[in-house]
């Protein structure tokens, strides 16, 4: 896809949404303005409770010939995008993968019903993917890092979280609590330090064309909307826009790379994909 996308010289995008929410946008300004200083670690975390249930069906979510991986590819990957988009490049892993329930009831129609009980009198078939990922993270520039995704953790339902700690900062921020970025600044006063939370509005990325006051709050289909508002106007103006098939395309090469961390029990490199080789066979 990625190829193709070059070689017919078109705008793409890939939709990792996330992103786009304005506090995630926030902390990346922060981060390209030095209000961090360099940033040392990244802790992510992608955490859900849909699949908890051993009495779930099996979908397509579980299934490797169709998914390709489970929680790794469903909801890590999220958090890899955030990882990149924030930190830099990964250059190596050293991963765990869990299977904690190896069999779930069927449902006819390949059904994708998040948390739903288990259908009667239907059969039982085979999990093949992860159920949890677990890496530490080596990113290109020196900083280090670690991110955990589960569907199985009970009390959690969109627990997507980044802590980042750099040397004059650190931020914060937690998907459910989507409207708030926290932030730590190493020249705030001594006896002022600590976490304060900023509310994201019209000050901030996307906040002109969402509230007129801050905290009004955001939803998931307000950074879908984003997302089609910035893809749109690339394909309007001709401009690149990101994330594109490139970033998914390297995220994807991250995510083997934890499998066969996994599977090897060691580090593993990431390769990185060669851009300008496809930009060549596009001219």
């Amino acid at each position: 896809m990625y190829e193709a996308g070059c070689a017919a010289g078109i705008v793409n995008m890939v939709a990792f949404n996330y992103r786009r929410t304005p506090a995630v946008a926030l902390a990346k300004r922060y981060i390209d303005e030095g209000a961090i200083g360099q940033v040392l670690n990244f802790r992510g975390t992608y955490l859900q409770d849909w699949s908890a249930d051993p009495e779930s069906p099996l979908s397509w979510r579980f299934q490797k010939s169709i998914a390709g991986s489970g929680a790794l590819g469903d909801i890590g990957t999220h958090v890899l995008d955030l990882a990149r988009y924030l930190v830099g490049e990964v250059a190596s892993v050293n991963s765990m993968l869990r299977t904690y329930i190896p069999k779930r009831p069927t449902g006819a129609g390949g059904l994708d019903r998040l948390g739903a009980g288990r259908l009667a009198g239907t059969p039982w078939g085979i999990v093949d993917v992860d159920d949890e990922v677990s890496t530490l993270l080596r990113f290109g520039n020196g900083a280090v890092g670690s991110i955990e995704a589960t569907r199985n953790a009970y009390g959690r339902n969109n627990f997507l979280t980044f802590e980042l700690h750099g040397t004059e900062g650190s931020i914060v921020f937690n998907y459910e609590r989507r409207d708030e970025l926290q932030v730590c600044f190493a020249d705030d006063p001594d006896d002022r330090r600590g976490f304060r939370t900023v509310h994201t509005g019209p000050a901030h990325p996307y906040g002109d064309a969402l509230w007129p006051i801050p905290a009004l709050g955001i939803g998931y289909g307000d950074t879908k909307i984003i997302e089609a508002n910035d893809l749109f106007r690339a394909i309007v103006d001709g401009t690149p826009v990101s994330p594109d098939f490139g970033d998914g395309y390297q995220v994807a090469l991250i995510s083997d790379a934890i499998v066969a961390s996994a599977e090897s029990d060691a580090w593993v490199d990431v390769p990185m994909l060669d851009r300008s080789r496809a930009a060549a066979h596009a001219r």
